[in-house]
């Protein structure tokens, strides 16, 4: 999924800003510096998820048959190509 930079900026600002309102975290960094790693984080789940979504497609290409992207059985197989890459990152 594609998400600007800025948005991942406001997440970012969100979980810390989140954190520092909870009773039971205390922060050892500054906040900045946990905003920084809030960042960094939801920028490689979201390559993550990107390379889990090229797989999938791959797979589905890779079939003998044309199968039309937005079909009932594309769908299914892409559910279940992407779960299967899901679960060999062990996620």
């Amino acid at each position: 999924m594609r998400i600007s930079r800025d948005k991942v900026n406001k997440l970012a600002h969100v979980v810390a800003d989140t954190l520092a309102e909870l009773d039971e975290v205390e922060f050892l960094e500054d906040r900045n510096t946990i905003r920084q790693e809030a960042r960094r984080t939801i920028e490689h789940l979201l390559a993550e998820e990107t390379k889990i979504d090229q797989a999938a497609r791959q797979k589905i290409e890779s079939q003998r048959k044309i199968i039309l992207e937005g079909s009932q059985e594309w769908e299914i197989l892409y559910r279940k190509y992407y779960n299967d890459e899901v679960k060999k990152l062990g996620i």
